[in-house]
């Protein structure tokens, strides 16, 4: 049986090397989105809270006219 021939000094080949960075920037990419997912989440609940308070407000002004 032969043996496989090891190489003591291998390189990155082109494949391995853009693989490497695609994954740097998609988990980086991931980040932002989630970043932007929880802004955007919160921002929808303020809008929310502000409509209830609107709309607390426009009831109230409708109650003193009637």
């Amino acid at each position: 049986m032969q043996a496989v021939p090891v190489r003591a000094h291998t390189t990155p080949s082109v494949t391995s090397a853009l693989r490497a960075v695609e994954s740097l920037l998609l988990s980086s990419g991931q980040r932002t989105a989630r970043r932007n997912a929880w802004t955007a989440v919160l921002e929808d609940r303020r809008r929310a809270k502000d409509r209830v308070e609107a709309q607390y407000v426009l009831e109230a002004v409708a109650d003193r006219r009637s």
